[in-house]
């Protein structure tokens, strides 16, 4: 009799358990048709067919249709989840807390960023600097520019008297700027609008007008069509937009992709670093204390990244990495600036150099396994202190004007909630000026780094942080985050959606991989063109030892990365389709036999090569290319590819023909959707309102297919549909 009632107490709870399952299984998913071209492309003798093509015309009326038609399928999915209206709840209350940056003085006035919580775009507030931090009023509020916060702030630049002031904006995200330009006495626009601005900062030379960069308009769609003739303008006051002087660029022999120029703080030197890359440059100077002065090369060749960051006099201190590849410092005279007279100021260490000057000082900072450590020299090269850090993690802004007594640094971690410090530049004493007032509590969280090995031998980088006493079980809802490209560095930071992630019992675990900045160029290096394929595998045993330490296992570990990260997502996801059990590829590149004919794409060749270069070149790339590696018949994850619409960095036809693809051949029962952001672009400037609905949907999308049926933090209960 016993076992009876036991038999059927176990049916009971198998019967429930089914029930539940069930309950997180939608109506099998209808996905929108997206009809097939007969385009053929042929690289090298070989043809590649192209059936999505026309989805690469983002001015056209079919393709408007197909993304409305996704987002109603994407949208209706995501309705269905029962807590994502709870996640986009806690998500707002905890991103509503008061966020104050570092100040910064400007002629008569001291200056900060502000967000009261859930404003839109930070707010530009300031007083006068004889005045308490008590008296500021509001000074530029982008929030005013649009009503849905879709127009965002892109840049500012104040005249060296802080009369005036230069700003950018940015329109549905897009890399376009346009600049304004104000009287900061009286706040009143006093110039046309200048317009057909790219990838630009805005460097003042005295008070008369400023420097900047732009290419020209293209041929066709300005989200997607090719710019690859980068030119330096100055715009000098009072004059129209056509009759800015072009200083560099332009000619048709010599393509450079990115070029920006800058003046020195003394207003004595015009610095000018033409690319052809996001990788290297050449470098030129121009004494601006001379009439009709010639560009003086510095360098001639793109084999290292260069910059002067100071001069006093004709003394000039470059940051390379020529001949060094985690950077030095070197100086050298503006008479002769050539290499073979540098000479070493601050020499190569085995850490990668990030150097940065204020009040008359020289701030090595230096990345140790992907935290800060910080040197303070003087202008003789005297090590003068190592400035002491509020603990483990990742300081910046140690940069202030030559006459600053004091400048404010950031610190933060995975834990902690980016505090700002007050340092004293001659006593090197820091006190806390700024700490959030969040509801999040760090002393309830641990982080820790760990070293795995890839699948070359290679030791690689990995810090995981989760809530304190968790279970390592192997049922832990995971998400592994990765870039790995473009010598971009990832420093341990706070972000607000994953403390809510990790409020769920969920493990934020971010790898280090090659192709980053972490440990120099020869790092980056070691994950470009024929190497690229060391980035996927180190994300993979990223992976693989997650789940053999029992933190993850595949039914609850998600991949998630941007842009870069999209294309490595795209990659792991389509090369290891066991591995994970969600997939998250945001804005990425995922045809990498065309990224290169879109905006300014060409410019990412020093990473990634092009299908054009030569046909080894262009079997490598086939050979990993998301696009063109969804298989029939292929049980891929759960995947919610994400895009906007004004993307014009990375343009969102790479992220509609992977969702196609995957619509097309995806077997099993795993959704593949594409959510599409309207008047959104690469990320910069989301409003705030748009990134936590972004959020609730990839974290409800990532929770509710590993099979949660409540939020883990109501229930220990996971249950496999």
């Amino acid at each position: 009799m016993k076992k009876l009632l036991l038999t059927t107490a176990l049916l009971s709870i198998f019967v429930c358990l089914k029930l539940k399952a069930q309950q997180l299984i939608q109506p099998k998913l209808q996905y929108p048709e997206t009809k097939k071209i007969n385009h053929t492309d042929t690289y090298f003798g070989v043809d590649v067919l192209d059936p999505y093509r026309w989805l690469e015309d983002d001015r056209s009326a079919e393709t408007e249709a197909w993304v409305k038609t996704q987002n109603k399928v994407t949208f209706g999915y995501l309705d269905n989840i029962p807590y994502r209206k709870d996640l986009k709840e806690r998500l707002t209350k905890l991103w509503n807390y008061e966020k104050i940056g570092s100040p910064f003085k400007e002629g008569d006035y001291t200056y900060f960023y502000k967000n009261d919580g859930l404003q839109n775009q930070y707010v530009i507030y300031r007083y006068k600097n004889d005045a308490a931090p008590s008296t500021a009023e509001v000074f530029l509020d982008p929030n005013t520019f649009k009503e849905d916060g879709t127009i965002s702030l892109g840049g500012l630049s104040f005249s060296k008297n802080g009369k005036t002031l230069a700003y950018s904006i940015s329109e549905g995200g897009s890399d376009w700027r346009k600049i304004l330009i104000m009287n900061a006495e009286t706040k009143e626009i006093v110039e046309d609008t200048l317009v057909d601005i790219k990838f630009s900062g805005m460097s003042w030379y005295k008070n008369d007008g400023f420097y900047y960069s732009s290419y020209d308009k293209p041929i066709g769609s300005e989200l997607s069509a090719k710019t690859d003739q980068h030119k330096v303008y100055y715009h000098k006051l009072g004059t129209k937009q056509s009759e800015d002087q072009l200083i560099y660029g332009g000619t048709p022999e010599e393509k450079h992709r990115y070029i920006y120029g800058g003046v020195t703080e003394d207003d004595r030197y015009l610095v000018i670093t033409p690319r052809v890359s996001t990788s290297g440059n050449k470098l030129y100077i121009k004494d601006l204390t001379v009439p009709n002065a010639p560009l003086v090369e510095v360098l001639g060749h793109t084999d290292s990244d260069s910059n002067i960051i100071e001069n006093v006099g004709t003394k000039l201190y470059i940051m390379t990495n020529l001949n060094a590849p985690n950077q030095k410092i070197v100086t050298v005279d503006a008479s002769n600036p050539t290499p073979d007279n540098w000479k070493d100021f601050i020499p190569e260490t085995e850490n990668v150099l990030s150097p940065s000057t204020g009040g008359g000082y020289f701030f090595a900072e230096y990345m140790v396994d992907a935290v800060s450590k910080v040197l303070q020299y003087d202008y003789n090269g005297k090590l003068v202190r190592e400035v002491e850090l509020p603990g483990v993690g990742s300081a910046g802004g140690f940069g202030a004007k030559k006459e600053e007594k004091e400048l404010y640094y950031s610190f933060t971690n995975y834990v902690t909630p980016g505090s700002i410090y007050k340092y004293d530049i001659e006593k090197g004493t820091s006190e806390l000026y700024r700490k959030p007032n969040i509801d999040f509590n760090p002393e309830n969280y641990e982080s820790k780094q760990v070293f795995y090995t890839s699948k070359d031998g290679t030791e690689i980088p990995m810090i995981i942080t989760h809530k304190k006493g968790l279970e390592l079980d192997g049922k832990n809802p995971t998400i592994l985050y990765g870039y790995g490209g473009f010598n971009v560095s990832l420093t341990p930071s706070f972000s607000i959606t994953n403390a809510v992630w990790m409020e769920q019992g969920g493990i934020y675990a971010v790898a280090n991989l090659r192709g980053g900045g972490e440990y120099g160029k020869k790092w980056h290096n070691a994950g470009t063109q024929m190497k690229k394929q060391n980035v996927f595998d180190d994300f993979i045993a990223a992976a693989e030892y997650l789940i053999s330490e029992k933190y993850t296992s595949s039914d609850y570990l998600a991949i998630r990365g941007g842009s870069n990260g999209g294309l490595l997502v795209g990659a792991t996801m389509t090369q290891r389709p066991d591995l994970m059990k969600v997939a998250l590829p945001a804005v990425g590149v995922l045809d990498m036999l065309r990224y290169h004919t879109f905006t300014a794409g060409a410019g990412w060749a020093y990473d990634y090569g092009t299908s054009e270069d030569n046909k080894e070149m262009f079997e490598y790339l086939k050979g990993y290319s998301p696009v063109h590696n969804v298989k029939e018949g292929v049980e891929y994850p759960a995947t919610l590819v994400t895009t906007g619409d004004h993307d014009d960095r990375v343009v969102p036809a790479h992220s509609f023909k992977f969702a196609a693809e995957l619509q097309s051949k995806q077997t099993g029962d795993n959704p593949t959707l594409i959510r599409i952001e309207t008047d959104a672009g690469h990320g910069a400037g989301t409003p705030v309102s748009k990134t936590i609905e972004q959020s609730a949907d990839i974290f409800g999308f990532t929770l509710y297919n590993m099979g949660f049926d409540v939020l883990p933090s109501k229930t220990k209960e996971k249950v496999k549909g």
